[in-house]
Order: structure tokens, then sequence, then C-alpha cells
């Protein structure tokens, strides 16, 4: 698969993962939006309620002692109706008779004082009398009533106009206005833990229900207007405040969670798995050129032996000693170089096995650096160079791999060899010492060196510092993902540093020590 076509999927699948995380995203946010709505609406529609439930407790209030007012009044003017006449004489009322003339009090009065038996005659108009004055009666307390209808009418709209005029906490019983809230909350659905406020028309606070233990969003905070009849300049507001409410709220989008989560779940899954289809391509990559750079230096060694097989054929060189000695050096130089390339794949068929079969066995490091230091020393004066070493570790008992170990110093000197400065003599320095309880080699150079970016790839299979079209030194890049191997495979570490005064190459193993 070509690489625009590997791009051009990571886009396309990251454009609807974008779009599918950006609609639910939206989704859950009109949600929590019209929750909020729809919860404010509740809260002020209980709130209503609440203040229409006020307003009628006030105005049954003032009825109710009214009413209570005026029963008391009549209960002490009714009487039995045998003593009609004495009430009449003692209730400052006008009477109007049968005959159209008006009766005053004093007149009644006069009238049941000189009452006497009389005649029949006289009995049968006074009967006459007595019944006109019942009828006169009754008319009289109708229009008690209607005075008292009018009468009461009258309180409440001085009610109405001066209820205002006194204090809110004379007016409501914060109690029963706590009691009022509740229900109405619980009736509408919101069983939840309130605080609210009573601002009286000066805007202090009268009342407050409990402590808010955080500063609340203006937002969150619902105002309604107590006894919404009361003068504008003298209205009084009820605040109410939901502790729970963001909680509350947002467990409405709780059921999309989960499919937030698998889709970022999903999201990272496809970052991965593009990481890893590039990182194959790159190693597909590297792989191919590590084959075809192994068939051309296999090819090398075997036409060089071929052609020195065929020479050898031939009867005048064998006749000739030095020619000889010189066609079975080539032979055996080129056995040695195929060799070296066959180790290379086994190098590289160890990585895939991922687990080396190691040998271990106690080895004297110090012996060991020395051992692989003495083959170096005819190399490092071929070009003029010079090698020291450093012994400073007290204890260099390790229990390693010994041909592991050897190949893994014998690369690292090899490399200071082969990336050398042409114009610079060579100096290759080889320390141990101890530190923290282990063991410390390092391999130090002034050759051309490794740019700081590439100190930690150059350890990765495949990878070689990139030196433009100048390919001076053959090699595959596996030599140092080796090294990291064996070492990594041994309990240490390996790290790459630049060379003091930035100049060439330092490589520091760490090891652990016997009795670590």
């Amino acid at each position: 698969m070509r690489k625009s076509t590997i791009w051009l999927l990571a886009v396309v699948m990251a454009f609807a993962f974008a779009g599918l995380l950006f609609l639910q995203v939206k989704y859950v946010s009109i949600i929590l939006k019209k929750s909020s709505e729809q919860f404010n609406e509740t809260v002020k529609r209980s709130l209503h309620q609440v203040s229409k439930t006020l307003e009628l407790d006030e105005t049954r209030k003032y009825l109710e002692e009214d009413i209570k007012r005026d029963a008391n009044n009549y209960l002490q003017n009714s009487q039995e109706p045998q003593n009609i006449a004495q009430s009449l004489s003692q209730q400052k009322l006008q009477i109007q008779d049968s005959n159209g003339n008006i009766l005053q009090i004093e007149q009644l009065h006069s009238f049941s004082q000189k009452f006497q038996p009389l005649s029949s005659l006289d009995k049968k108009q006074s009967t006459n009398n007595i019944v006109s004055t019942s009828q006169d009666l009754q008319q009289t307390l109708k229009r008690r009533l209607k005075y008292q209808n009018a009468l009461m009418q009258e309180v409440v709209l001085s009610m109405v106009n001066t209820a205002n005029l006194k204090p809110i906490q004379e007016r409501v019983d914060f109690k029963k206005l706590n009691n009022y809230l509740k229900t109405e909350f619980i009736n509408n659905g919101l069983n939840l833990p309130f605080i609210f406020f009573v601002i009286n028309k000066d805007g202090e606070i009268v009342y407050q229900s409990g402590e808010i233990k955080k500063e609340p969003i203006a937002s969150d905070i619902i105002t309604y207007v107590l006894f919404p009849n009361d003068p504008p300049s003298k209205q009084n507001y009820l605040k109410v405040y939901f502790p729970t409410k963001g909680d509350y709220i947002s467990s409405s989008v709780t059921f999309i969670i989960p499919s937030v989560i698998f889709s970022l779940i999903l999201l990272v899954t496809f970052i991965f798995t593009i990481y890893i289809v590039f990182r194959q391509k790159k190693l597909s990559e590297m792989k191919n050129d590590f084959i075809n750079n192994m068939t051309h230096e296999l090819k090398t060694p075997v036409s060089t032996i071929s052609l020195a097989a065929q020479m050898l054929k031939d009867s005048d060189i064998t006749k000739s000693l030095d020619v000889f000695k010189h066609i079975s050096g080539v032979i055996n130089d080129e056995t040695k170089r195929l060799g070296f390339l066959v180790e290379k794949v086994l190098q590289m068929s160890l990585f895939e096995r991922q687990k080396a079969a190691l040998k271990l066995k106690e080895v004297d490091a110090n012996d060991l650096v020395i051992s692989v230091a003495n083959t170096f020393v005819l190399k490092v004066e071929k070009y003029n160079g010079s090698l020291d070493i450093d012994l400073q570790a007290t204890e260099s008992s390790i229990y390693v791999d010994e041909m592991h170990i050897t190949n893994v110093l014998f690369n690292l000197m090899d490399n200071a060899v082969k990336y050398r400065r042409p114009e610079v003599p060579l100096t290759l320095m080889v320390r141990t010492w101890n530190e923290n309880g282990k063991l410390l080699i390092a391999v130090e150079d002034n050759g051309i060196g490794i740019k700081k970016e590439y100190l930690k790839k150059v350890f990765d299979r495949f990878f070689r510092v990139p030196t433009g079209n100048v390919h001076d030194v053959k090699g595959f890049g596996l030599g140092l993902a080796y090294v990291r191997k064996i070492i990594e495979d041994h309990k240490g570490t390996i790290r790459a540093e630049i060379g003091p005064g930035n100049v060439g190459t330092k490589f520091i193993i760490t090891l652990p020590l016997i009795k670590s």
C-alpha cells in the first residue's frame, strides 16, 4: 500500500471521528440546555403557585377576622323573639311602618311603655300594628345584611391597598412557606434539597433557610415576586437556590457517556493502528533495503572466492608460492567477510525471536575489555591513532554471556574505527568504573559523532544516521540495535552521548554486578 493511500485513509477516518464526536458533544450540550430551561420553568411554576397560596392565606386571614368581628356584634345585638320590642328600643335604627311614617327609636320605646290592655277594637288595631312592625323589622334586617356585604367589600379593598405597608415578616410565616415550597417542588418532580431567601422591598435578606457552602452562579438562583399585586415599589422577592442542580441536570445525559467513551476508545485505537501501519511500512522498507544491501554484499565475496578458486586451477599459479599464498589469503579474507555477513543475518533472526538464548557465566569485565581492546590495537595504529584503556572498576565480576558481550564491545569499537575523521588521528578510549553498586563501561572516540536528535534513534533496527549521498561506510543498521538488545537481555542499559568538547561519541553501558 502506498503511503499516500494510507494518509488519505487516515484523513478520512479522522474527519469521520471528529464529526461524530462533534455531533455527540453538540447533542449533549443541547440536552443540558433544554434540561436546564425545563428545570427553571418547573421551579418558576412552583413559585407561582406558592405565591398564589400565600395571597389566598392572607385574604382568608383578613376575611376570617372581619367575619368573626361582625358575628360577635350580631350575637350581641340578637335576642329572643319575645324581647323584640325591648331590643328595638335599644337599637338606634329608623323603621318605616305600613303607612310610610318613619318611627324613631324613641317612638318605639314610648310605644312599648304606653302599651296597656285595650278593648277588642283596640286589640285588633294593636295586632295590626304589631304585624306591620314585624314586617318593617324584616325589611330592616335585609337592609342591614346588604350594608354588611358592602362593608365587607370595603374591608377587602382596604386590605388589598394597605397590606403592602406591613413588613414581610408579619405577612408571611416562613416555616409555612418552607412547607409550601417543599410540597410544590415534590409535586412537580423536584425532590431536591434547596435553600430559599426572602428579600424585602428594600433589597435586604430578611430570611434565609440555610447556609451556602460555595458562591453560587447568578443563573442558578431563581427569583420570583411574592404578592405580585403589590405596587412595584413595594414588592418583596423570593429567591431559591438548588445546590445539586448541576448533578440533577447532568444525570439526564448519563446515557450518552458510554457512547462518548466508546467513540474515544475507537479514536485512540484508530490512531494507534495508523501509527502501527506507518511503523510497519517503515520497517518493511528498511528490511527491503537490508535485503538488497545484503544481496549486494554477498555477491562480492562470493564472486571473489569463485575467481580465486578458478585461478587455483591454473597450474602455473600453484607453482608460484607467493601467488598461491596471496590467493589463499584472499579466499580466507572473503570467507571471514562471508561469515561476518552471515552473523548479521543471524542477528536479524535474533530480533525476530525477541529473546536471545544466553549462556551465562561469571566473567571479569576488566579482563574482557583488555581482550577485545588488544584485537583493535593494530587497527587503531593503522590509522595513526591511539587506544587508551582505563580500568577503574574495583568490582568487575559480572554474570553474562561472554560471546554476546564480546560482540557488543567489538561492535562499539569497530564503529569508532569506521566512523573516524580521516583528517584527524583516531583516539579511542575504553574505561570501566563502579557506580551505585553497578559496573559501567564507556567507549569514547573523537570521530564524526552523532547529532543530538539522532542519539536515541541509533539503537533502532535498520536505522542509519543520514549522510546525504555519501556512503563511505557500508552497514545495515543492525549493529547498535543488536548491542541494545543484548545489554537489555542482561538487565542492563546503554545510552549514547556526545563526546567531550562536542566531538565524537560516547557510549556508556551499565551492567549489574554478581553481588547485586
